[in-house]
Order: structure tokens, then sequence, then C-alpha cells
């Protein structure tokens, strides 16, 4: 577009039709200015004898500036005159004309933006231009008919669209560049001075800066034609890019293949040196060597242990025995104590007696002459029966206290029972409320099976869902663990359950942080003391591979593999707390026995569970204390069922206690009212014996001399003595036996310190052993330890090794795919010493350019489609080119002319536009030149207003406004005959000048209207235009001044008449 536009600046012979020659020149100049005047008079060599393409036929506004709806008015297609006064619209119609043909805000010196233009209250602005497209250099005549109409709407954003619509009312197109194109062709330049002058550009026209400012309105052209040289030099950057890009991704496909290689000499250069490390063979080896020295070392030790253990073991029956006969030994050395210390009782008692009764016969025998004979006899015969009485109620007393100490016995034992009692009922008790809370769980876990770990597990697991779905953690924990495995065998529940223990109700967490939420969380559900385990071990999606140090049977099973375990993380977890690949599960206690304990247990077998739950190590043997699984149990109606049968007969257990507690407390209050009864019987007793003595010896102290019955005391003192000597001779016998007895004793006693101290030295010398024993038995362990995790850690290499094979091979492969990719994208190989990240982000830099440039210059596709093209073109030339080349010599010669005249012609140009200004000025009768600097790029102006004052002015700043607006008017009707412009605008032209220069001026664009009738003007002028000739070819629009409620304006056309017809 550019260059087009230059060449109607700078070669008006190119114009379209032939019009007929038109000279109205002064006759008083030189015949070279004639000839200069003739040429600068002249019209093009061809054009139409009317205005075909690119006038303004109509124009129309709707709230643009201050008027919200104006127009449509038509224009002729020459001489335009609008005319009105200030504010009536002349400028809004000139305005909206640059505005509307796509032209700057700013070009119109009424506002910085487009929104400044819509109207005040108002959200858009429309503009409708109407130009005509009629004749051969019409634009796209098939699409658009003999007019085009170019409506723009203005947004408030100050945006603003485009619709070209045909003749007929279609839309065309909605494109700015179909408009640049249309403008284009028809050589429309609204933001050019020369095509049309605004008002303000009008005053400042001539009074710009410098003459550079001036020459520069004449290189517009120019400039436009450099940018879109700049244009093309982008789109061949932006191919550069390209072909950078593509060597780029050249280099890429190669540097990858460079990188995958490197990467495979590593890998490869790692599986020869793992290869070559013998140390972990030869400390196995070691190692080996040292579990079979030490395995024995404790054989050795186990065998000596044994040897000493069966004495001591041969010697326990002995002992056991010899304390029974020890204890039964002395039980009869404290019985026959007891006998013989009753007796020296009973002798000392019959001893005092004896003394009593010869003190008595004496004292009978020396008042036996004082005392009367009948009284004597009543004493005697009253003492007589005090005694037997006395006597009697001693034996009472005897008889009650040994019944006293069997009810006390009695008492002992059966507080005993009822303690034992108490105790077995509470221990039944609890275990009933144990068996009621796990028959209430079963019954829950029948609708859900969460309850089994305890009530508050669904609550509790629900609580964790939602603090997951609230981002609390980062990995949901998993939990219980026993709710996530199944055994397959129900027959090894209970043995899974004893193994797993406390791990079946833990849970699992992925990091710390989530244990400790985790922990929080669990402090709001479960008591203290109560709650289960909590296990951190990093989730992963694979269970380990234990195939190198699980247990291998092929008739038991491993806990790992009698369990079904969806989730690999439940998995790993319980391999890593319990080691569950290594533990074997074996029914039957005997046959776990045979396995573990009589042979070597099998390779990587650390211990086995039998079916009742007994734990089997390879020395050691424990019991379990369940009877039935508590919580992986799967016939939950045959649980249900045991529990309540073994209710029932905890039931009848408890009652059976209850009763017996019963009768035990009951005999116990008899047993506690016979002691008693026995107590106070024994108290009267007592009594009885103090007043029967004392009435004894008030009868044996009576102060009468009656004679007492000396014969009756002295048969008892004999009776008396009798006993004493049986009871002597019963205390001798006594004395002898209870003297073998603990002879006996102490033979029992000695031979039991004997065999005591027998085995106490067989103790002593199996405690050293047992110590050796332990030490040998940790050695061993120790041992196989060592042993295992060096066989663990060569089992690790032999599958890193193989790891890093079965990688190299993928790597391998990999590589050839990739080379074969990378001769796919470019046959050879290439070195590339730069890495791919600095590669892809180069390419990522030049991507972003392209597409930037894309962006601004435009579809990046088009470039290249026409590039194609014009390189197809070129390969076809290209076979021309030889055939052309001796041509060469002569276009430089034609090009060289072309110089020559094109210098000419720029001159002659010069020299048309100065001598038409010059001429121009002569008519008002002032003088003035203009300078062309073609090399400086400057252009210089000077205006004398009279030619007899020669030095009066130079400088057109200090004309006065009528002088400057003439000289304005002569300048822009130089330029206009040297340019070329379908319609050309001016905006108070005649404003400052008076009526002589205002006449003149007048004249002379009517002059120039009637030279060049294949051109349109508008001219808009606040004054009044009733002077003007009659001639069709002149067309006046006046516009009347609007009330202030009126909306629209209305327009009157003048036709070969004045404005006031």
């Amino acid at each position: 577009m550019g260059k087009r536009k230059e060449e109607s600046v700078l070669t008006p012979g190119s114009q379209k039709r032939q019009r007929k020659e038109h000279t109205d020149e002064p006759s008083d100049e030189s015949d070279e200015e004639e000839t200069l005047e003739f040429t600068a008079n002249s019209g093009p060599s061809s054009q139409s004898s009317d205005g075909e393409v690119g006038i303004i036929e109509s124009i129309q506004l709707k709230n643009f500036m201050c008027h919200s709806n104006l127009g449509p008015f038509q224009f002729g297609s020459n001489l335009n005159f609008v005319v009105g006064t200030n504010g009536s619209g002349k400028s809004s119609v000139l305005t909206a004309l640059i505005v509307g043909l796509g032209g700057k805000a700013t070009a119109t010196n009424r506002g910085s933006s487009l929104k400044m233009f819509i109207q005040k209250g108002e959200t858009s602005a429309d503009i409708s231009i109407t130009l005509r497209n009629q004749g051969r250099d019409a634009f796209k005549p098939e699409l658009y008919g003999t007019s085009i109409t170019v409506n723009q709407h203005i947004n408030q954003d100050g945006s603003r669209t485009w619709k070209l619509k045909s003749k007929s009312g279609t839309i065309i197109s909605s494109k700015k560049e179909e408009l640049i194109g249309i403008l284009d062709h028809f050589n429309i330049q609204v933001d050019n001075p020369v095509s049309v002058l605004t008002q303000e550009m009008s005053k400042q026209f001539l009074q710009t800066k410098n003459e550079g400012d001036k020459y520069k309105r004449l290189e517009e052209l120019k400039q436009l034609y450099l940018e879109k040289k700049e244009t093309f030099k982008t789109i061949t950057f932006v191919n550069d890019m390209q072909n950078r890009l593509k060597d780029l991704k050249h280099q890429m496909a190669w540097a990858v293949v460079s990188e995958m290689e490197k990467e495979v000499e590593l890998l490869k250069e790692g599986v020869r040196a793992e290869e070559g490390n013998t140390e972990l063979p030869q400390k196995v080896k070691e190692c080996q060597e040292k579990v079979n020295e030490a395995e024995k070392k404790y054989k050795a030790i186990q065998d000596k242990l044994i040897t000493v253990s069966e004495e001591a073991q041969a010697l326990h029956p002995q002992c056991i025995s010899l304390k029974a006969e020890v204890q039964a030994k002395r039980k009869a050395v404290n019985e026959a104590e007891i006998v013989y210390n009753r007796s020296k009782t009973e002798l000392k008692r019959l001893e005092k007696d004896r003394e009593q009764l010869h003190k008595r016969i004496e004292e009978l025998k020396s008042c036996a002459n004082q005392d009367s004979e009948p009284e004597k006899l009543e004493r005697e015969r009253r003492i007589a029966y005090l005694r037997e009485q006395l006597k009697a109620f001693h034996d009472e007393e005897i008889m009650i206290s040994q019944q006293l100490d069997q009810f006390q016995q009695a008492t002992s034992k059966c507080r005993e029972d009822h303690s034992r009692l108490r105790r077995e009922s509470s221990e039944v008790q609890q275990a009933l409320d144990a068996q009621q809370k796990q028959l209430r769980d079963l019954k829950d876990s029948k609708t859900n099976t969460l309850k089994r770990f305890g009530p508050y597990v669904p609550a509790f697991l629900e609580a964790i869902e939602v603090a997951h779905k609230q981002g609390q953690f980062r990995k949901k924990p998993l939990g219980p663990l026993g709710a996530l495995i199944h055994p397959k065998d129900p027959e090894l529940i209970l043995a899974i359950e004893c193994c797993l223990k406390s791990l079946l109700q833990a849970f699992c967490c992925d990091n710390h942080s989530d244990e400790r939420t985790l922990q929080s969380l669990m402090s709001k559900y479960y008591p203290r003391g109560h709650r289960p385990q909590i296990i951190v071990n990093k989730f992963q999606n694979k269970i380990y591979d234990t195939s190198q140090r699980a247990v291998h049977h092929p008739e038991f099973p491993t806990v790992l593999a009698a369990l079904e375990i969806e989730n690999p993380v439940v998995a790993n977890c319980l391999i890593d707390m319990r080691g569950i690949e290594t533990v074997l599960l074996i029914k039957v206690s005997r046959r776990a026995r045979e396995i573990m304990q009589c042979n070597r247990p099998p390779r990587n077998c650390r211990e086995a569970f039998t079916a009742e739950g007994d734990q089997v190590f390879e020395r050691r043997y424990y019991s379990s204390i369940f009877v039935r699984p508590k919580f992986l149990s799967q016939d939950v109606e045959a649980e249900i069922s045991h529990l309540n049968k073994e209710i029932e007969n905890k039931r009848a257990q408890l009652t059976a206690s209850q009763q017996r507690l019963h009768s035990i407390e009951n005999e116990i209050r008899q047993n506690e009212d016979h002691l008693c009864g026995h107590r106070r019987h024994q108290k009267q007793l007592q009594a009885k014996i103090r007043t029967a003595n004392a009435e004894i010896a008030d009868l044996e102290n009576v102060e009468e001399h009656q004679s007492a019955d000396i014969h009756i005391l002295q048969d008892e003192a004999e009776e008396n003595k009798s006993r004493m000597e049986s009871v002597k001779q019963d205390m001798q016998l006594q004395s002898r036996k209870m003297e073998e007895l603990k002879n006996n004793l102490q033979a029992a006693e000695k031979k039991l310190e004997e065999v005591k101290e027998k085995i106490h030295q067989v103790e002593e010398i199996a405690g050293p052993i047992k110590a050796e024993l332990n030490q040998a038995e940790s050695e061993v362990e120790n041992s196989k330890r060592h042993l295992q995790h060096y066989e663990d850690k060569q089992r690790e290499h032999v599958a890193c090794i193989k790891k890093h094979k079965d990688l190299l091979v993928s790597k391998e492969k990999e590589l050839e795919e990739k080379t074969a990719k990378a001769r796919q994208i470019f046959s050879e190989p290439i070195k590339v010493s730069r890495t791919v990240k600095s590669l892809d982000a180069e390419m990522n830099r030049l991507r972003e350019k392209i597409n930037l440039e894309s962006s601004h210059r435009g579809n990046r596709e088009e470039i290249i489609q026409q590039f194609q093209y014009a390189k197809e073109r070129y390969e076809d030339a290209s076979n021309k080119v030889k055939n052309l080349r001796r041509f060469i010599g002569v276009l430089d010669e034609v090009m060289a002319e072309r110089l020559k005249v094109y210098r000419q012609f720029l001159r002659s140009l010069s020299m048309r536009c100065k001598l038409h200004f010059e001429h121009l000025l002569r008519v008002r009768g002032c003088s003035g030149h203009i300078m062309f600097d073609h090399k400086n790029e400057t252009l210089s102006i000077t205006v004398q207003p009279r030619e007899e004052e020669k030095a009066a002015c130079s400088d057109l700043r200090s004309l006065s406004g009528g002088e400057r607006s003439f000289s304005t008017v002569c300048f822009i009707l130089s330029l206009w005959n040297i340019s070329e412009s379908p319609f050309r605008c001016m905006d108070e032209f005649d404003v400052y000048m008076d009526m002589v220069n205002r006449r003149i001026a007048i004249d002379m664009i009517l002059e120039r209207a009637d030279f060049q009738p294949y051109r349109q003007f508008i001219l808009f002028t606040p004054l009044s235009m009733s002077s003007l000739p009659m001639s069709p070819h002149i067309h006046i629009l006046r516009m009347p001044d609007p009330p202030r409620d009126q909306r629209a304006l209305t327009f009157q056309n003048r036709n070969d008449g004045d404005e006031d017809q």
C-alpha cells in the first residue's frame, strides 16, 4: 500500500483517464514560466470526465459527538460546500469522515480516544459512509456493486468494529484488512492533511517548527513503504527461526540418543563392577562357618547341661519323698510332745492334790477329837460330793475345750473355702462379663464387622474419612489391620490371631505428620490405655519381594500365604512388623514339634504356630491362653452358639459357686453360734468350779471339832498316788518314744539335707553351664542373624544385578528405538555437545518468539503458504535465470536511465508545485516561493504580502490570520495539483480571511474544481456562500442552527441556485 501511495504523490502521469487541457494563467509572465505553468496545470494523461471510484456519496452519524442523529445526506461528485454556524455539526461530519474510514482519533485533533466521540449518556456510536464504486477501476464490483457502504460501530471501551456492505445492503466483510485494501485501492489517505485538512491542521499547517516537518508530509508514503519492507524482513526472520528450530530438533533427537548411550554405558560399568564384587560371598561363607562352630559349641554345652539336669531330675523325687517323711516325723514328734506335756501337766496337778489331801488329813486328824460325829460325817459327804462334782466339771471343761478347738478349726477351714470360692466366683463373673461383651460385639458384627474391633471403631473410621476429605491427612491411614485381611483356612484362624495379636487392631500411616493427626483424633474415641498401635510405614503400591527370605515348605503355609490381603500397604506393614513370611502354620502340635525341634527348622523359618495357637520355637514351646478366635472368625453364628454355651456353663458354675458360698456361710454362722454357746458354757463351768472350790475350802476350814473322814481322804490320797504312778510310767514311755521319734527325725532331716546339698551342688554346676548355654545360644542367634543379613545382602545384590541387567536390556531397546526415531528425523548422526535440557529451553524460546511474531505479523500458515508458492515460482523461474543473465547489463543501463529520469521528474514535480504556489500568490498581488531540499529532506516557504514590500515579511508566523489562511489555501491547492486522491476535504479555510482574500481563494478553488471535475472537493465554512456562481458541479449543503431539543439535523441542497432558494 505504501508503494502505491508513494506513486500517487510522485507520478501524476499515471492518472487514469485523459481530459481536456485547461489553462488560465496571467499573460505577463515569461515564456519559460508559461511553459512550466502549462505543465503544472496540465491534467493527467488518462482520467474520466466524472469521478467514478472513491468519492463520498453520503454520510450518516448516530450518537456521534454531540449529535444523536445527523444525516443521511448526499454529496456531489465535484465541489461541495458544507455551510453552517459554529456548533451546527460541520466539524463532526469531517471528524466522522476521518474516523469512519479507519483514521486515528488523534488525527482529528478532537480527542485522544474513540470513546470520547460517543455522545454523552450513550453507550455507543455509529458512522455510515457510502463510497462510489463504478467504472473499470471499481473494487470487487462483482461483490460490492456500484457502491460500498462502510459502517463503523464504536464501543464504550474505545474499541470499534466494521461492516462492509454492498449496494444491496449485504454484509461482505467485517475485517479491517478489507477496509485497508479498499482505501489502498482508491488511494484514500484520511490521515494525510493533503487529502483531509482539519480546522486545527489548517491553522498550523504553515506554522510547523521547521522545514523538515513540512517535507515529511510528502514522505509519509515512503515511510509506509519502509514499514512494509520491515514486515517482509520480519517474516524472513521468522523463517530463519523456523530453520533454526528445525536444526535444534535434529540436534535434540541425537542429543537424546547421546544421553541414552551415556546412560547405557554407565549401566554396563555398574553391572560389571557389581559382578566383580566378591566381598559378599566371602562374608556369607565366613558367617556360615561361624554359625557351624557356634552350633557345635552349643550342642556340646547342651549335652553337658542335659547330663547335669538328669542328675538333678533323678534327685528331685528322692528329695520330695524325704520332705514328706520329715514332715510326717516332725508331726509325730510334735504330737508326742503334746501328749508328754499333757501328762506332765496332769502329774503336777496330781502332786498338788496329794499335798492338799495330806494337809487336810493332818488337819482332820488334829481336830477329829473335837468335832461331833454327825456334822463331821455331813461335811465329809458334802466335800466328797463337791469333789465329784468338781471332777465332772473339769472333765466337761476339757471336753468343751476340745470342742472349741474343733469348731475353731472348722470355722477357719470354712473361711478359707469361702475366700477361695469368692475368688473363683469373681474370676468366673469376669469371664462371664467378657464373654457377654464378646457376644454383644459378635451380634453387632453381624451388621457391621468393624464392631468386633471395638464399639467405637466405626465412628472413628468415619472421622478419619471426614478428616481426609478436609485435607488433614496427606494419605488416608489404614486400619484396623485385622479388618483388611482374610484367612483362607478357617482352621488356622486362631493360629493367625495368636501370631498377629495386637497388630490386628493397629493402624498404619504413611508419614509422621499423619501419625500425629491420627493420635489426636484417636484420643477422642479410644479410652486412655486402650489405644491401638500406630505404625508409620511408607505407602507403596507393590508388595515386597519376599521370595529370597520367605519360608518355602511343601506341606505347610506361612502366615503370608494363608492370608488374602488386597492392599499391598497392609501386607508390607505385617511383613515389616511381624515377619509373617517367616512364620509357618502347622495344625498338629506333635507335627510342629517334629519340624521345629526334632530336626533343624526349615530355611528362613523363625517360629511356627499350631491350630490351638501354641507357639513353637526351635528350643522352646509356649501354650496359648486363647481357646477361640476373637477378630477373624468367619462363622459368626457358630461363634455366637459356642459363646452362648460357654455363658450358660459359666452361669451354672457361678450359680453352683453361689450356692456353695451360701452353704459355707451358713456353716460358718452355725460354727460361730456353737463357739459362742460353748464359750458361755465354759465360762459357766469355770464359775461353778470356782464356787465348788470355794465351798470345799470353806467346809475344810470350818472350825468344828468334828472328825473328818480321814479314811475317805486317805483312800483318795492312795488313788491319787496310784494315778501319779500311772502318769509317771506313761511319761517315761512317752519320753522314750519322743526321743526315738526325734532321733528318727534328725536322721531323716540329715538325709534330706544331704540330698538338698547334692541338688544344690548339681544346680551350682548347672548354673554356669546354663549361662554358658545362653551365651552360646546368643552367639548362634547372632551368627545366624549375621548370616541372614549377608545372605539377604547377597540376594539383594544378585537381585540388584538382575534388575540392572533388565534395566540395561530395556535401555538398550529404548536406545535402539530412540536411534531409529532420530534417523527418521535426521538420517545422519550429529555430534552434539549441548544437553537435552539446554536444547529444549532454546527450542521453547524459539517457539515463543515464532508464536509472538506470528500473532503480531499475521497467520503463520498463510505466510508459509505464500512462501511455498513464492518458492515454487522461484524454482520455476530459476530455470530461466541463465537466459536472463545476458539482459542484466541492459537492465542496469535502463535502471540508470530510470533513475536519471526519476530525478528529473522529481525536480519537475517540485518546480510545478513551486510555480503553481507562486502563481496563486500573484493572483492576490503577493509573492513568495517554496524551496525543496531533497537531500536534507527539508521544505521552506516564504511569503511576502505585497510585491512592493520586498523585505516586509519572510516568516509565515508573522503573517496576519487572513494572509496565513490565504497562503494555506495556496499551498494546499499547489499540493492538490501534484497529488492524487479521489476526494479532498478542508475545514474553515476562509475563517480568518477578509472578503477580498476570501473571494480570490474561492475563485481559485472553483478554478481547481472546474479543472478537475473527476475529483471531489468538500469544503467546510461557517460563512455564507451566496456569492457563488451557478454551476451544476457546485453542491451546497446548508446546516441550519438546530433548536436545543432537536435530535436530527436537516439539510438543504442547492443546485443551480443560491442558498436562500
